[in-house]
């Protein structure tokens, strides 16, 4: 009879092995308890100073605000709409002529604040620059404050970023770091191709820079120079505000023609000197 209760106590421990097996595999599941907890990536200590800079930041809007000439704000929204837009052009073209320095002021600080915090709506942003403006002053500020609030992304997202990144685009970041390993040599240039056309998308570029270690003055620099295109032909609909009918009328085929070809000029020093090398 040993040989039988051998066998069963046998089974019962290989039983009780894949119990264990299972439940384990239970936690490492995407439906499991544990990855819940573990899905939101910050921690409470980064997920304190993020707070703390949005109140610094905020704290300075405030007072930026609470500085400008009295004004009927009730009316005031960031616009989501085209609509909207228009509605605001027509309430702050009268402000803004009055009150230039302020006005430009409260605009900058606005428009940083949003790039900073990845709040959607800079585009209308800068197509209420150009209503309000004209090209060349509006551009200069587009540029201006486009450079300034992914500069603060950047060093925002140098303290806490890498956790919301991974856990955002994962695989979209093993991809942009394999390409910037492979292009070290040329990283301006191929910086220059990313900012100029839309083969990536603005806000995961501000980013993942810093995670990917790209030197901030390669950034800076890249910003500045590859935001002027499509910054220019934001602005410049600003000046037929009314005629425009869509947001994405902005970006049709002959315009992202012209935004791809200008980035394939920015790139080809990259891709000539691979030829050499192959060569």
């Amino acid at each position: 009879m040993a040989a039988p209760r051998n066998l069963i106590g046998e089974s019962g421990r290989l039983l009780r092995d894949e119990e264990s097996a299972v439940a384990k595999e239970d936690d490492d599941s995407p439906t499991g308890k544990r990855p819940k907890l573990e899905r939101f990536p910050f921690t409470r200590w980064e997920l304190a100073g993020a707070f703390g800079v949005f109140f610094v930041f905020s704290a300075g809007l405030f007072c930026i605000y609470s500085t400008m000439p009295a004004a009927d704000f009730r009316k005031l929204k960031l616009p989501r709409t085209l609509s909207d837009l228009r509605i605001l052009k027509d309430h702050l073209a009268s402000y803004a002529k009055d009150y230039p320095a302020q006005f430009i002021l409260g605009y900058c600080s606005t428009y940083i604040f949003m790039q900073t915090f990845m709040i959607p709506g800079t585009i209308f942003m800068s197509l209420l620059a150009g209503a309000l403006f004209g090209v060349i002053r509006g551009l200069l500020l587009v540029v201006f404050n486009a450079t300034a609030g992914a500069s603060s992304c950047f060093f925002l997202s140098k303290l806490i970023g890498r956790p919301l990144v991974s856990w955002l685009w994962p695989e979209k970041l093993r991809f942009f770091q394999a390409e910037i390993a492979k292009r070290r040599d040329k990283l301006l240039n191929y910086m220059l191709f990313l900012r100029i056309t839309p083969s990536l998308p603005n806000l995961f570029i501000n980013l993942a820079c810093p995670i990917v270690d790209i030197p901030f003055h390669i950034f800076f620099l890249a910003t500045l120079i590859g935001l002027i295109p499509a910054s220019y032909i934001t602005v410049r609909a600003g000046l037929a505000l009314g005629d425009l009918k869509s947001v994405k009328d902005l970006y049709d085929f002959k315009t992202l023609s012209v935004l791809f070809l200008i980035g394939f000029v920015s790139i080809c020093p990259t891709l000539l000197k691979k030829k050499k090398i192959y060569e």
